[in-house]
């Protein structure tokens, strides 16, 4: 999961630079403003959550928190996979439009396909996060002893810094594609690989989920 992480400020916004971006004719969206949607989508559904979804879920489960840890972080796996396929079927698209428009071979061209097709997998991105990101320093701060909880957040924080290295040594092997033209780069199967390595954990993440014993009776 922590490599899907790293994926929206690099191959993201690589993709938008290449789409059409004009908001005006004299203005033009740039690509990495995008990531602000994955902001925006984080704090509305950590807001959803809070006030919406818990008290519902609180109900339903008879449990304080709505949903355990480990089934709020897993919900963010699953919707960070989501994120990836609609990543590779927007790329599959856009190979699509700049075949059509003869741009293969044209890789400082502007495809006429618009940047706002890039939307819908920051979204699901932010959404993932929100479930992931807040689970994970819950789980690390609130399962761990308390003389070791500095310890607990600081793991929780590696996960992602190997997961960004892990990153870049698979952008590294592609980066020759990418960097010589990103039309035939076939960035739609980075993003179905990506997928489908998450979905695979995802599937032993619920495995060992299902007998992991609680430290404390609130969760």
């Amino acid at each position: 999961h922590a490599v899907v992480s790293a994926q929206p400020p690099t191959l993201f916004t690589k993709q938008g630079v290449t789409m059409d971006r004009s908001i005006s004719p004299t203005f033009q969206v740039p690509a990495a403003s995008l990531k602000c949607f994955i902001s925006i989508s984080i704090i509305v559904s950590i807001a959803i959550y809070d006030r919406l979804f818990v008290p519902l879920a609180r109900r339903i489960t008879q449990k304080p928190s709505g949903i355990t840890l480990l089934q709020r972080i897993g919900t963010g796996m699953f919707l960070a996979t989501l994120s990836m396929m609609i990543a590779a079927l927007v790329e599959i698209m856009r190979l699509k439009t700049e075949k059509d428009c003869g741009l293969v071979d044209t890789p400082n061209a502007t495809i006429p396909m618009s940047v706002w097709w890039l939307i819908p997998q920051n979204v699901l991105f932010g959404v993932s996060q929100a479930f992931t990101m807040v689970g994970l320093q819950e789980f690390f701060y609130d399962q761990v002893p308390a003389e070791l909880r500095s310890v607990g957040l600081s793991l929780y924080l590696s996960i992602f810094g190997v997961g960004s290295l892990l990153s870049s040594i698979l952008i590294y092997c592609i980066q020759k594609a990418i960097a010589d033209n990103l039309n035939r780069a076939h960035l739609d199967y980075f993003y179905w690989l990506l997928a489908g390595l998450n979905l695979a954990m995802f599937i032993l993440f619920l495995h060992f989920a299902k007998g992991y014993i609680y430290s404390r009776r609130t969760v």
